[in-house]
């Protein structure tokens, strides 16, 4: 294996530490307090040229040991790496410098409105504090087909990338396995916001998924609909689609249907369906089923996510979370209660007969 050593840089991609909490911050904050540190030059490298950089390392003779600083093309502070992300989502952000503010208080504050433990962001921050500039150009002698990417196309690409991971991922992969409720709140998926449950019935996931497969248009949604309905009249008010579309036919999906407000993006028969919000949001929003198989019959999963666009985005969600819980909660028994419904009518169907 290749003694190669890549020193650490700032690095712009999904799970990157530096940039989870670069979008917490602008995506939550609408004003920002920058201490000194926040101006400090650093030179921010997109994880996928990191990886490409790891992997040429990889072929590098047997028996050399050397250390490569590796960057970006671009030096940039803290400061104008979150102006970036902010004017890439179309974020209106106002960043107020101040003179001090201590790496202990700087991590307290991070802890506060950022997914990042205080004392994960105080190392953060203290790594922060010194400036991180590529000092020497012996990566691109001895890499010269890896050409990093700018900052501006780093982040667009890590926005591309979460966007494609966000609509591929099963967002129960990311849960507690106990089926209990989410707290007050919901969970949390990166910045995203979660309110998954599930409930069990003595069906085959294919009776199980029967009334999920017919759900919107005339069927409705199981529980409360004249709160859809609602929803639907406010949405248009506001120049949204509102529900007047209802869906295309009563029993079959396709994906890229529409259904109500909303748009189906994945559906697999008997197993997912996942819908896309097409209303009028701060932010993004899904709506998963998922139904699988277990002892004694199936288990079905309801998942809603909600991806905030800035502090209305969380005023958003919060504000009306006592409705969700008590919307996603009645949906969810609704549903169960609509396959065993169906599930009777079949048996004495099959008696008579």
């Amino acid at each position: 294996m290749s003694q190669s050593i890549l020193a650490r840089r700032v690095v712009i991609g999904s799970g990157s530490l530096s940039f989870e909490m670069i979008r917490a911050l602008v995506e939550r904050l609408p004003v920002m307090v920058c201490p000194r540190w926040v101006r400090v030059k650093a030179q921010p490298i997109a994880i996928e040229d990191l990886l490409r950089y790891l992997l040429a390392s990889l072929e590098l003779p047997y028996g050399s040991s050397r250390i490569y600083d590796i960057g970006g093309p671009d030096q940039a502070s803290y400061r104008e790496i979150m102006q970036e992300y902010a004017d890439q989502r179309g974020l209106k952000r106002y960043m107020v410098p101040v003179p001090v503010l201590t790496p202990r208080l700087s991590s307290l504050w991070l802890g506060l409105v950022t997914p990042l433990y205080a004392r994960v962001g105080r190392i953060l921050v203290d790594s922060l504090c010194n400036q991180t500039i590529v000092s020497n150009n012996e990566a691109s002698v001895d890499f010269p087909e890896i050409r990093p990417r700018s900052l501006h196309d780093a982040i667009a690409r890590a926005l591309v990338n979460e966007d494609h991971e966000y609509s591929e991922t099963r967002w129960s992969d990311a849960l507690s396995s106990s089926g209990m409720a989410p707290p007050w709140g919901g969970a949390r998926l990166g910045s995203r916001l979660v309110d998954s449950r599930t409930i069990m019935i003595n069906l085959p996931p294919e009776r199980a998924f029967a009334p999920i497969r017919r759900i919107g248009g005339r069927s409705g949604w199981y529980f409360a609909n004249w709160l859809w309905s609602l929803r639907g009249a406010l949405d248009m008010l506001v120049g949204g689609v509102g529900m007047r579309r209802g869906r295309r036919h009563p029993e079959s999906l396709h994906i890229g249907d529409y259904l109500d407000f909303w748009r189906v993006e994945c559906y697999e028969p008997f197993h997912r369906l996942r819908l896309k919000a097409e209303m009028k949001l701060p932010g993004r929003a899904w709506l998963e089923f998922e139904v699988t198989a277990c002892a004694g019959g199936s288990v079905i999963r309801q998942t809603a996510i909600f991806d905030p666009r800035g502090l209305m985005g969380l005023l958003y969600w919060y504000g009306i979370y006592p409705i969700h819980q008590l919307v996603f909660a009645g949906m969810l028994s609704g549903i169960a209660r609509a396959a065993q419904t169906v599930d009777r009518k079949h048996a004495q169907a099959a008696l008579k007969v």
